[in-house]
């Protein structure tokens, strides 16, 4: 009986339960207009940082969250069967990479002192599976060792910027640039497209320039200059302009002067960059003969190992070693001229009796062998079969444009020339400006500009 009793008042208990909870839920119902208000989960809080899943690891685009990473250099004598065989990579392996990458990139190429990257499986972290050669900012190589054996050269992407620059000259090129945040590479691209009509030996305090050029970057770094859009040269009071100038007839692209005339001639004016003149053409006293006699070319001076160009297109005719030239090369340029490069350090690979040479191209480097007292190129000029001193000559003027290219020419310079107008020259050092001052009256004159 006492059984029965407890059984039915879990009966009630239940049914009171359904009945409120009905109760409940009507009264929800009403107080919303008929809809129902249904209670929502409180929504978890997720910590970004913990549940964000991790980035693979990259290293010259390779994943290397199970790799180790070894870098290095290339070392003094050493080749890339020299680096690789530390790691197990076998020599017929080495052989068999080396010969399919040659047309990609040849391994003999590798240069001491640039940076390469090795990586390894952390399982087998003795044996290499990639070897990433580093050599230059615009490129890297990548050689895969594993069971495919490929080679990638990866250009990296290239950003450039239009900029404008001006300066002036106060004591030489190399501090204008410098004093203008200026580079050197930037003089180099300035002196190849003025440096058939400006003599940059003999720049004088004053003197100043004008540019609008390219600058490229790779991943936020400046990595150099490209091309020199436009710009001004002021050289003993004349202004020289320069314009790029690229027409679909491809004989006639490079920079024209304001008149229409190309800024290109026949010959550079001299065949080392960032040099000065040591010693002129005439009589002078000898250094190493210790008397005066004819000097018959025009002397150089630059670091060892500076490039030497070729003034001209042409053949070379001799390329030899004498006692007092030193190492030499000598160029054929036509019937009438022939230009000759002495005491060099040494030839540019490939230069030989009967090697065809194009105006520009690096024929030697800069040396003291033979009668020198120091590093420089003497660089003497034969017209008609005579020594003659080159600064003085003056040569046909280039081939002018077709008068089919003329107008686009000119709505080309003129659009550039008002640019260029528009750049402001840097204030003149107050020092310098006195010191002139004081030349000219005699007299201590920085309290007048004070």
């Amino acid at each position: 009986m006492a059984l029965n009793k407890k059984r039915v008042a879990l009966a009630l208990a239940v049914v009171l339960a359904v009945i409120c909870s009905i109760a409940a839920t009507t009264y929800l119902y009403w107080k919303n207009d008929g809809k129902m208000a249904l209670a929502k989960a409180a929504p978890e809080v997720v910590d970004p940082l913990v549940s964000m899943p991790d980035l693979p690891k990259l290293s010259y685009k390779i994943v290397v969250d199970s790799m180790d990473v070894v870098e290095g250099k290339i070392g003094k004598n050493e080749f890339l069967a020299n680096i690789l065989s530390k790691y197990n990579v076998p020599y017929p392996t080495i052989d068999k990479l080396s010969r399919k990458a040659k047309k990609t990139f040849d391994v003999r190429n590798l240069r001491s002192g640039k940076e390469y990257t090795i990586l390894t499986d952390k399982k087998t972290p003795a044996t290499a599976q990639y070897f990433i050669y580093d050599p230059h900012p615009y490129f890297y190589v990548v050689f895969d060792l594993r069971d495919t054996l490929g080679v990638k050269k990866i250009e990296r992407p290239v950003e450039t910027r239009e900029r404008v620059a001006s300066g002036v000259i106060e004591s030489s090129m190399w501090n204008a640039m410098m004093d203008n945040g200026l580079s050197m590479d930037l003089a180099a691209n300035m002196e190849d497209v003025f440096g058939w009509v400006i003599d940059f030996h003999h720049v004088q305090k004053g003197d100043r320039f004008k540019l609008i050029f390219d600058e490229k970057f790779i991943e936020g770094e400046r990595v150099g200059v490209g091309r020199i859009h436009g710009g001004v040269f002021k050289h003993y009071e004349d202004d020289t302009y320069a314009m790029y100038y690229e027409p679909d007839v491809e004989k006639f692209v490079g920079y024209y002067d304001g008149e229409g005339k190309s800024m290109k001639r026949a010959f550079l004016r001299a065949p080392v960059k960032y040099s000065r003149i040591s010693s002129g053409y005439g009589m002078r006293y000898h250094p190493v003969d210790k008397r005066r006699k004819a000097h018959l070319g025009t002397d150089y001076a630059a670091p060892r190992g500076t490039p030497i160009y070729a003034v001209g297109n042409g053949t070379i005719s001799k390329a030899s070693y004498t006692r007092g030239n030193g190492k030499y090369i000598k160029i054929r340029h036509n019937n009438r001229y022939s230009t000759q490069y002495l005491h060099m350090n040494g030839f540019a690979k490939g230069m030989r009796v009967g090697k065809k040479v194009k105006q520009g191209q690096v024929i030697g480097y800069v040396g003291s062998t033979g009668k020198a007292t120091g590093p420089h190129v003497c660089f003497r000029f034969w017209k008609d079969g005579r020594q003659v001193n080159h600064r003085r000559l003056k040569f046909p003027p280039p081939e002018p444009l077709p008068k089919k290219l003329v107008p686009t020419y000119e709505h080309l310079r003129d659009s550039m020339v008002a640019r260029i107008d528009a750049i402001e020259y840097p204030e003149l050092k107050v020092d310098s400006l006195t010191s002139d001052l004081s030349e000219v009256t005699g007299t201590d004159t920085k309290n007048l500009l004070n």
